[in-house]
């Protein structure tokens, strides 16, 4: 191969560019970018200045080695077709059906060559196409992948597909404004796809996914209380004398029918009104009613973003509820608030419920992600307990709390000492 020049490279398609570095047997070159793969093969080729007589002695031996190849394959290929005719004469094959079956093989031969090499062409082609960079808004799916929104915020035809892999890589969440290569639809595909993540909301894609791993920032106890602003009998006691905060680890816990989804769907409805805060629900384990409840009046307009019944598998439950988590975690990483509401987190995998729990915090100097939960009783760790009593709920005596049972670590962080002393009373009245 001739040695060519910077110039001469950089002109050239990048399929001319696959080929040669094909030939240079250089590893990984189809995740190369174009000025990359210049590059590697400059160095592969011994530099820019590379010797021309070198190159002059490998073009003159060139050709007499393929002649050497060619008349090597085509003795490989006189003796497999006399092969061929043998075996055919043994199996009883007529004259002419063994002359036939050489010729046949090398027919199949040559369309598996010419298949192999419209394939190769088919993928070189599809990495040019790559190059078009194209820049839209993310929209996050419930199973974890998402779109590119080009012409947000509706949907469009001109939209590309991102994998949950890219999401979970580069940390992506709904309204992200992400750049990158696309290639071409494939033919059992409706939309092209993204190719790698350029750049997030005007930075390099590097530099937005390095941080702090979510577990490691550090985390304070809430200080910041939720105004619920509701005459609800519930929601206001809720409010004073269990209050939540920003970064919160709630569980609303009772027996059976004392009213836990009810109080989970009020305290969304409350919350998803409020400036700054990004709410989310994950039906996990809930009763079919409860579901198309859910879908039919979601309160405040906050849909599910997934909708398991009690049918459901624990394991298929507890991905759910990961999967929703592992999105407000990116919220909260990069300074948002993020609110999640899980109904329930009874019946899953031993561990698991205790692990979404885990990951509500209010991190020092930056967002925060709020977990409130229904469960059949506290898990261990909750910042929060909201107890219900059955007894109060079976007969409409609202609010349906049961103080006693109920409570909120550091309490004057959230309303101030007057505040955690009128909650201590209300408890000491409570215990008659």
């Amino acid at each position: 191969m001739a040695v060519l020049d910077r110039p001469a490279l950089e002109e050239s398609p990048l399929a001319d560019l696959h080929l040669i570095a094909r030939e240079l047997g250089i590893d990984g070159f189809r995740r190369l970018r174009k000025a990359d793969l210049v590059d590697a093969i400059l160095e592969r080729q011994g530099g820019e200045a590379a010797a021309a007589p070198a190159a002059d002695e490998e073009a003159e031996e060139k050709p007499k080695r393929r002649r050497s190849r060619r008349r090597k394959d085509a003795d490989v290929e006189a003796d497999a077709e006399a092969e061929v005719a043998e075996e055919a004469a043994e199996e009883g094959a007529t004259e002419e059906e063994a002359e036939e079956r050489p010729s046949r093989r090398r027919s199949r031969r040559s369309r598996s060559r010419d298949e192999g090499r419209g394939e190769r062409e088919e993928r070189d082609e599809e990495e040019e196409k790559a190059e078009k960079i194209v820049e839209g808004t993310v929209e996050l799916l419930s199973n974890g992948s998402g779109f590119l929104r080009v012409h947000p915020p509706e949907p469009s035809d001109d939209d590309v597909y991102i994998s949950a892999a890219q999401v979970r890589r580069c940390e992506l969440v709904s309204g992200d404004v992400v750049t990158g290569p696309v290639r071409a639809p494939r033919r059992s595909e409706r939309y092209p796809s993204l190719v790698r993540v350029d750049t997030i909301n005007g930075r390099p894609a590097e530099e937005v996914s390095e941080g702090t791993p979510f577990d490691e920032l550090p985390a304070a106890f809430p200080s910041q209380r939720f105004s619920l602003g509701s005459e609800d009998a519930t929601l206001k006691a809720i409010e004073w004398l269990t209050p939540i905060g920003r970064g919160s680890r709630v569980t609303i816990v009772g027996a059976a029918r004392s009213g836990k989804t009810e109080a989970l769907r009020r305290l969304a409805g409350a919350l998803a009104g409020q400036d700054g805060l990004d709410v989310s629900v994950v039906l996990a384990g809930a009763r079919p009613e409860e579901i198309t409840e859910w879908k039919q009046s979601a309160p405040g307009g906050v849909e599910p973003v997934a909708t398991l019944s009690l049918a459901a598998s624990p394991d298929a439950r507890a991905g759910a509820i990961e999967r929703a988590l592992d999105t407000a975690k990116r919220i909260a990483a990069r300074g948002g608030n993020a609110v999640v509401l899980i109904d329930t987190l009874a019946g899953l995998p031993a561990g698991a419920g205790r692990r979404a729990l885990a990951a509500a915090r209010d991190i020092v100097d930056g967002g925060s992600l709020t977990i409130i939960a229904t469960s059949d009783e506290p898990v261990g760790g909750e910042t929060t307990v909201i107890a219900l009593d059955v007894a109060l709920t079976s007969t409409a005596r609202f609010p349906a709390l049961d103080l006693v049972a109920s409570g909120t670590l550091r309490p004057e962080l959230l309303v101030g000492e007057a505040g955690a002393d009128a909650i201590a009373q209300a408890r000491a009245s409570a215990l008659g």
